[in-house]
């Protein structure tokens, strides 16, 4: 227990120095959207400094001149409360806005990653079958290139071939607006639609991490004397590739894949900008570009914890994995 008591207290602290580290990075950036606003009340209607400041104060509650460890902790005690601001471009509560994108990104980042990794665990075992064979030679190669190419270079490619210069797939958003959402057979077609090219993009750069990761640990067991004996009985191949291969080498990589999935979540920023589709990561993008300090601290605060998260579940699955590592291990 005390093992997982200390992996919380580093993921809290963590999220902390994140947050921190966000807040005034975020204020050191030109052009904040409360400044553009005092200018604009200055210009259009000839206020003065002071009189702009007052009304921006009146419509965001913000004070610009408040000095910023003041603004830092009233901050930290909203985040307490609950309390995540409210964004300057919609005057809607941070914390909803990104509620509400947030299943969209979801919904991606995990039918993605659930099928790089059913068909990379797959292809790794057949790998680790063959190896030494052209097949592992050629799918090894395929795996180094997909694991070593960003999957923000892989989207605008597949944009451009799929959407600009052969137009298969939409170039833009989540659904066709010609759709009503719903649950409906059509709505669910139309999402599918809209986001087979970032799901590609994820998948085809993600699937060699598994099938390398695999493919190493399927050849560590196929070492192991249980292994030996099983073929030695004279069982199946199929029924020693699924019961004792498959079933042992895969243990490594389910903590991997919660890890996976967070770092994911953090890179969505990316590929939902360019396929202007709706989730947290596209959010974020426009929050920068707003120069919207509330939504971009929440946006990143939320991305933060989900990689965090993912790091604490990994590290619980490891101890349950292998009791050793909270006894004498790294949880001792």
């Amino acid at each position: 227990m005390r093992w997982i008591v200390k992996r919380a207290l580093v993921a809290v602290l963590t999220i902390y120095i994140v947050i921190t580290i966000t807040f005034f990075l975020i204020r050191l950036m030109p052009g904040s959207f409360i400044e553009q606003m005092i200018y604009y009340y200055m210009n259009t209607y000839g206020y003065s400094r002071e009189e702009a400041e007052m009304e921006v104060y009146a419509l965001y509650n913000v004070m610009p001149r408040e000095p910023v460890w003041k603004q830092y902790i009233e901050y930290m005690l909203g985040l307490l409360r609950g309390d995540w601001g409210k964004c300057y471009s919609t005057g809607a509560p941070v914390l909803s806005s990104l509620l509400y994108f947030l299943p969209w990104t979801v919904f991606l980042l995990s039918i993605s990653m659930t099928i790089s990794f059913v068909i990379g665990i797959g292809l790794g075992i057949l790998m680790a079958y063959k190896r030494g064979s052209k097949l592992d030679s050629i799918a090894s190669t395929f795996a180094s290139i997909s694991q070593a190419t960003p999957n923000f270079i892989l989207g605008l490619l597949l944009l451009y071939l799929f959407a600009y210069y052969y137009p298969i797939f939409p170039k833009r958003g989540s659904y066709s607006v010609m759709v009503t959402p719903g649950f409906t057979l059509e709505f669910i077609g139309s999402v599918l639609y809209h986001s087979f090219l970032p799901m590609m993009a994820y998948v085809i750069t993600s699937i060699g991490g598994w099938m390398l990761g695999m493919r190493g640990s399927a050849i560590r067991v196929l070492g192991e004397d249980y292994v030996m004996a099983a073929e030695a009985r004279g069982l199946k191949s199929g029924r020693i590739a699924r019961t004792y291969v498959g079933r042992n080498a895969i243990l490594p990589l389910f903590t991997s894949f919660a890890i996976s999935l967070g770092y994911m979540f953090g890179g969505s920023v990316f590929i939902e900008t360019y396929f202007a589709y709706t989730g947290i990561g596209s959010t974020i993008g426009l929050a920068l570009s707003w120069r919207d300090y509330p939504l971009i601290q929440g946006g990143f605060l939320l991305i933060t914890s989900a990689v965090v998260f993912s790091v604490f579940i990994a590290d619980i699955l490891y101890g349950v994995l292998d009791p050793r590592i909270r006894v004498g291990g790294a949880y001792a």
